[in-house]
């Protein structure tokens, strides 16, 4: 039997409780059998303007679960051509562990661009998908093959994160794991 892994890709920029809850709660279901934390370089949907370098972000995002059970983080995409399509990290993925199921983990605002995803019908027919609710999103019905996970409804943003690391002299790292924060203090990120 194949392992299941969850894949759960995002800028992660910067990494927060949000994001680490999410995919210790999904390790810890029986959705999949793990999760690895993708670090994407270029998400076609987003503009870079604000974003940390590759390696910043993969070693933050590396802090932040180093002592989270079932959790992984895979920095695949950076050798794929950008930007990051989803579709060609999973069939990279697949080719290269035959021994694993992968398995789309995204969220409830993914899900409603979903159909602009570049080749999201064969996304849907090759792997599972596993949406996870997001403030705001309703779900409507979904099709044979996606899940909608019971997971906890957090409210964090790494958009506002940034902001406040910016702007707010008194912000003492409410959202981000204890880590990722001194990480952040001591190198002036985010400033």
């Amino acid at each position: 039997m194949k392992k299941r892994t969850g894949i759960y890709g995002g800028s992660f920029n910067p990494i927060h409780l949000g994001h680490v809850s999410l995919a210790k709660a999904l390790a810890e279901s029986s959705l999949v059998d793990e999760m690895w934390l993708l670090v994407s370089p270029q998400n076609p949907f987003k503009a870079n303007a604000n974003l940390l370098d590759d390696e910043t972000r993969l070693r933050l995002t590396r802090l932040a679960v180093s002592d989270v059970p079932g959790v992984e983080v895979c920095d695949r995409e950076f050798s794929l051509p950008r930007p990051s399509y989803m579709f060609n990290t999973l069939t990279a993925l697949s080719r290269e562990h035959p021994d694993r199921e992968f398995v789309l983990v995204i969220g409830a605002d993914n899900w409603e661009r979903f159909p602009d995803w570049y080749r999201s019908s064969d996304i849907l027919a090759a792997y599972r998908v596993v949406i996870y609710p997001r403030p705001g999103f309703v779900l409507p019905d979904v099709p044979k093959g996606v899940t909608i996970a019971d997971t906890p409804l957090l409210d964090i943003s790494s958009t506002a994160i940034r902001r406040r690391i910016a702007n707010d002299p008194d912000y003492d790292g409410e959202g981000l794991p204890p880590a990722v924060w001194k990480e952040i203090k001591a190198t002036g990120l985010y400033r």
